[in-house]
């Protein structure tokens, strides 16, 4: 791990701005892109075999927390998307479909038209005995056979048994995540997009249907189960008021997208699947593969793989590692004692730190809630015998070097347990701007890794939905050929 030479641009890029010409475009169409911590509303467009997107309005997503737990401001971001709809129609003209993608598990309770209060976040700490009573009503490895899923305490499934033993669904009659929840606002269907809904734990690996008999063990009534749609699919058009609110001439179709918004970010990865890893990097790490079928083996239980839906019918096998949501909250946190933190800056100097720093477990569940994240990585340090950082820097240091370990294991794991021959590892979203992480990365893994695209996940909604308007044609593959005409890669070597 000493000297490297500086990471390489792979393939010409073309622009990934658009310009401000009105309707001289073949097609524009409006990527929602829902975010753990800040929403997006984009603007994508295909012309002559490249894509190019705009950020039209960004905004913040910060929970909320009231006496009953953590809550997302679902109606705040809803607001905060017709803004930015209304933007895009002002400045740029029509469009042609709008698609929406967010992250997995949480989901709106309905009744008739009615959302029933403020959905959760995943972080509560309500969870807990909801998986205390699944585990009582169906063994964990009847549960894995069944939905291949990798073990998360907030998990749909268990959010909605505390629902239950709560009382809550006896009002419901229907559950939308949050994806969903958003193109019924717009259209006024219910539909469920099934890339998302692999995440619930609802859904049987056998017909890619909802688990009904599931269902019933876990004494959930089947009139909150919605109908699926796929990537692609039509959700239905705009309602007459949104229309107007957001200034189009004529009703926009809503498009269903990979709707889990790794879903979308696997879709852009210009990669070869059959010779590549993916780690899809922003407030969670999500380290994998993709393959055809789903693994549901007692080894890939025993590792917490887990198999989610990928657009065109492609499986994501892949493990939940945290993040960078040590980095932000450890800056949330000193941001909220007073102190300026200038990321770059920050992690410069986390790239000068010489003395060893700890290298922890980053998956430890101490670090899932919100809060003191540095109090917390100084506590974990010293029970176990670690050098504890003191300095920002050495804190970040530390953070990076952890998270570039759990994505080489979690990589050579998912290559083992798949028999993918993995001999790339591509990082996008937010991840594949950070070059320190990248490099150790690399260093980590023994193997080459091509960082890009950062708007992997608004990338992929757009494909998505530009094929769907027959903007561009073809399968998944076509789809990433695309992207590679667009956008420029970085290449970070291992060093010797």
């Amino acid at each position: 791990m000493t000297g490297s030479a500086a990471p390489k641009l792979v393939g010409a890029p073309r622009s990934m701005s658009s310009g401000t010409g009105r309707g001289t475009e073949r097609g524009c169409v409006a990527a929602i892109d829902l975010g753990a911590t800040s929403g997006r509303v984009v603007r994508g467009i295909i012309e002559n075999e490249t894509i190019r997107i705009e950020v039209i309005h960004r905004f913040a997503n910060v929970p909320t927390q009231t006496p009953d737990g953590l809550h997302w401001n679902v109606l705040g971001l809803f607001q905060n998307t017709l803004d930015g709809l209304t933007k895009l129609v002002r400045h740029h003209g029509p469009i042609t479909s709008i698609g929406v993608d967010s992250w997995a598990v949480d989901y709106g309770l309905i009744r008739d038209a009615r959302l029933l209060g403020n959905p959760f976040h995943y972080r509560d700490e309500r969870n807990v005995a909801g998986v205390d009573d699944v585990h009582q009503r169906i063994d964990q490895a009847d549960l894995y056979r069944r939905n291949g899923l990798q073990f998360l305490p907030f998990n749909s499934l268990y959010q909605l048994s505390v629902d239950r033993m709560h009382g809550t669904l006896d009002l419901a009659d229907g559950f939308l995540l949050i994806p969903d929840l958003f193109n019924f606002w717009l259209t006024g269907q219910r539909r469920c997009e099934s890339t998302n809904a692999s995440t619930t734990g609802l859904l049987s690996l056998d017909d890619s249907n909802w688990d009904f008999d599931l269902a019933s063990r876990l004494d959930l009534s089947l009139d909150l189960f919605q109908p699926l749609i796929q990537p692609g699919d039509s959700v239905g058009k705009t309602l007459p008021h949104v229309t107007s609110s957001i200034g189009a001439p004529e009703p926009v179709e809503v498009v269903a997208v990979g709707s889990h918004d790794t879903a979308s970010a696997v879709a852009a990865i210009p990669m070869d699947a059959s010779h590549a890893a993916y780690i899809s990097c922003g407030t969670w790490g999500l380290v994998g593969v993709e393959v055809a079928s789903p693994i549901r083996t007692d080894a890939s239980r025993a590792a917490n793989f887990t198999n989610e839906g990928g657009v065109d019918g492609r499986v994501r096998f892949l493990h939940n590692v945290t993040g960078l949501w040590l980095l932000s909250e450890s800056i949330r946190t000193w941001e909220s004692n007073g102190e300026t933190v200038d990321l770059e800056a920050l992690l410069s100097a986390a790239g000068r730190v010489k003395s060893p720093v700890a290298v922890f477990d980053a998956n430890d569940p101490s670090f899932l809630p919100p809060g003191d994240m540095p109090a917390r990585i100084a506590d974990h340090c010293r029970q176990r015998g670690l050098p504890v950082p003191d300095t920002r820097a050495e804190y970040a240091r530390s953070i990076i070097e952890s998270l570039a370990i759990a994505f080489a294991e979690t990589v050579r794991t998912a290559a083992d347990l798949s028999k993918v021959d993995v001999r790339t590892v591509h990082i996008v979203g937010g991840g594949a701007r950070n070059t320190l992480l990248c490099q150790l990365t690399a260093d980590r893994v023994g193997l080459d890794v091509l960082a890009g695209p950062v708007e992997a996940t608004a990338i992929g909604n757009v494909l998505v939905q530009a094929r769907a308007a027959g903007l561009v044609d073809g399968d998944l593959d076509r789809l990433r050929s695309v992207v590679v005409s667009s956008v420029a890669l970085r290449r970070y070597s291992p060093r010797r």
